[in-house]
């Protein structure tokens, strides 16, 4: 039994809860479309940057999904979470993901398609 300050633990690792990144903005505005565009070549072209396609899978799914369900896909996959913000993970045998904040929200500057 824990104390009222105790973290929930997985083996030996505190486990954070996922939360949506803080606001942001690009440096120049874009559009929807252009947004969805750079978030397809990203996740077309993460595996390529190292890790196992397995666990870009279920980054993508996480990334993709409400906050509850990504964390049960965070948890289910054994991914280490650095930025509760999913920013940077690592898998079980120490591998770095990192994910820019583009994939996980929209920036404040985003122009809504016409």
């Amino acid at each position: 039994m824990g104390c009222a300050g105790s973290s929930q633990t997985k083996g030996d690792r505190t486990v954070k809860k996922i939360r949506k990144p803080k606001p942001w903005k690009l440096p120049q505005p874009i559009t929807k479309t252009h947004l969805m565009q750079m978030r397809d070549e990203f996740w077309d072209t993460a595996p390529h940057y190292g890790g196992k396609k397995e666990i870009w899978d279920a980054l993508q799914a996480a990334a993709e999904a409400d906050l509850d369900l990504a964390q049960a896909i965070v948890d289910g996959a054994g991914i280490i979470v650095q930025n509760a913000d999913l920013t940077v993970c690592y898998d079980e045998r120490g591998a770095k993901y990192e994910i820019p904040k583009y994939v996980l929200t929209e920036p404040t500057n985003l122009i809504r398609d016409s």
